[in-house]
């Protein structure tokens, strides 16, 4: 199994009312926005949808509302951010009956483990339990477990690893991996302010973030990308590039859902314990999302 993922796969934030409880009207029209972009998959759930913080069955919730919404259009995924192999396992064997296409799989949350054979044994035997294809998402940054080149060398042959997200912030792991896996997987960047640097040395997909603010920008970027126009791709991207480094902030999920509300796209609103930005923060936030909407360039309109 090797399903060609491609393209802008954005991480959709899981809408919120006020008072922290499910949104899923607000969500629904945020997929609807973002397939009229045109990206080519959805992923639910994952660190910007705020999966730590929603309870299980909410979880089922959002991808039974994501899976109704798309009806087929693109793939959807759900990240999975368990904290054990166990709860993963689960977790992966009711989106499968929920009818998901797929999932990007974290190593398990809140364990840091300094001992690889534990991080691929966790993805081993969560690939073991579905049919489906899987993108794995490395992000030793934030989650303290590194997948390394050639670490993914040593999980080719399970059959339903077909992709990869990489956020480690180092642009050479892609010719590294280049060099260790060959085609063998689908390579997504998960860093939106690496993302031109990204397509330069050669990625099949980008797993966006601020995007789903500005959404058609986000998508024209990738489409002048893919067509090596690269000095209209470096205008929009020296745009782009304040308003994508919000993305790489600790506060990235309440940074983006502003964006979101201020883009008229949906509300702000985090589950705790995040808190809505305050003070002077939040005006400097609150800055470069408006000066970006300012000078927001014009774009070729979707026939």
């Amino acid at each position: 199994m090797k399903p060609h993922w491609s393209g802008v796969f954005p991480a959709i934030t899981t809408q919120l009312n006020r008072d922290g409880s499910l949104d899923l009207d607000g969500t629904a029209r945020h997929i609807e926005a973002l397939l009229r972009s045109g990206v080519t998959g959805m992923v639910m759930l994952g660190s910007l949808g705020e999966n730590q913080q929603l309870d299980p069955e909410e979880k089922r919730l959002v991808i039974e509302l994501a899976v109704r919404v798309i009806k087929g259009r693109v793939p959807v995924l759900s990240g999975v951010a368990e904290t054990s192999t166990a709860a993963a396992i689960r977790y992966v064997r009711d989106g499968e009956r929920l009818g998901l296409d797929g999932f990007m799989l974290m190593p398990a949350m809140i364990y840091k483990t300094p001992d690889p054979r534990e991080t691929m044994a966790h993805f081993r035997s969560v690939a073991r339990a579905t049919g489906l294809p899987i993108m794995i998402y490395n992000n030793p940054i934030s989650y303290g477990n590194d997948i390394t080149a050639e670490m993914f060398a040593q999980l080719a042959d399970v059959k339903n690893f077909v992709a990869l997200k990489e956020s480690s912030g180092d642009t050479r792991r892609i010719t590294d991996l280049h060099n260790a896996v060959g085609g063998r997987y689908a390579i997504f960047t998960g860093v939106d302010n690496l993302a031109l640097e990204s397509a330069i040395l050669g990625i099949d997909g980008w797993v966006a973030g601020t995007g789903i603010a500005f959404p058609a920008e986000n998508q024209y970027l990738w489409e002048l990308m893919q067509r090596g126009e690269w000095e209209k791709a470096r205008a929009i991207y020296r745009w782009f590039t304040p308003l994508l480094h919000l993305d790489v902030h600790v506060k990235f999920v309440q940074y983006i859902k502003l964006a979101v509300q201020e883009c008229g796209l949906g509300a702000e609103w985090t589950r705790a314990p995040r808190l809505p930005l305050a003070g002077a923060e939040r005006k400097a936030v609150l800055k470069i999302i408006h000066d970006g909407i300012a000078a927001r360039p014009k774009i070729p309109k979707k026939k």
